[in-house]
């Protein structure tokens, strides 16, 4: 064959595949529950149960201990099971799974619940902290949950609460990923590794960072409560969802990752919505 034609026939195949590798990714809606949540603030995706545990503040405000919190559930098809599944929290946030116990940060104190029971099996006072948000658990059921108020981040061994990390300006998001344990701050991506030490994966991104899911490899998909979305790899952020002009909340997000479906709860919305990630 002529060279000419040769290399002719390869710069079209180029042409023809290279926009399919550069391609970015993007969120596609599936579905969306019926407002009958309670100022949902964090979902969780249990991929035994095939559910979705929600944390409900309801009440008057995000930080006051009124009692009126709660744990819904539902299901992978958007259909509310239950709005209030598990009464008698103040007002939950974060959440994390372990051995059949759910861990919920509620203000000050964590509380664990019997999943297969439906109910509170105990709670876990964490003294000097202020604010409890994200929760999250390593391979050795080791729990951690971040204080925005306090600015740190604690450990429970055995049920027994310190702090694990301190200087911070405004940690939220928080995922244990191997050995390796990433924390939201202020727009930033930190990771720590198994000595504490600390390296920046990702700045710029909006103030509110707020959820953060492990997708494959060194890849993140991070929310911001004040309605933004990102998609993270390597030190590289794509804005895949932006509802900040709406002013529609993307508060603590779930991911199933066999079937790449973020769900991300709406806060004042009092909605869950499910996203492919394509």
């Amino acid at each position: 064959m002529n060279p000419t034609l040769i290399l002719a026939a390869l710069a079209g195949a180029f042409v023809l595949t290279a926009p399919l590798h550069a391609q970015s990714p993007k969120l596609v809606k599936k579905w969306e529950t019926a407002p009958s949540l309670k100022t949902p603030e964090s979902v969780l995706f249990d991929p035994a149960g095939r559910v979705l545990y929600v944390a409900n503040i309801d009440g008057k405000e995000p930080w006051t201990k009124d009692g009126a919190g709660s744990i819904g559930k539902v299901g992978l098809d958007g259909k509310v099971i239950a709005a209030e599944w598990v009464k008698g929290l103040e007002a939950p946030k974060g959440m994390a799974q372990f051995k059949g116990r759910l861990y919920v940060a509620d203000i000050d104190r964590m509380v664990v619940i019997d999943i297969a029971q439906g109910v509170i099996a105990q709670t876990i006072p964490v003294p000097g902290s202020q604010r409890l948000n994200d929760v999250t658990v390593d391979k050795n059921g080791v729990v951690y949950v971040s204080d925005m108020g306090g600015l740190k981040i604690y450990a429970l061994r055995d049920g027994k609460p310190s702090v694990f990390l301190e200087g911070f300006k405004r940690p939220n998001g928080v995922l244990a990923h191997g050995n390796e344990l990433y924390v939201l701050d202020s727009g930033a991506l930190l990771k720590f590794g198994p000595n504490k030490q600390r390296s920046t994966v990702v700045d710029g991104m909006d103030a509110s960072t707020d959820g953060i899911e492990h997708v494959q490899g060194d890849e993140f998909i991070v929310s911001c409560w004040a309605g933004a979305v990102y998609h993270v790899k390597g030190g590289e952020k794509t804005l895949l969802l932006d509802t900040r002009v709406q002013k529609l909340n993307s508060a603590d997000i779930g991911y199933d990752a066999r079937n790449r479906i973020v769900y991300v709860p709406t806060f004042f919305a009092n909605t869950v919505a499910a996203y492919e990630l394509k």
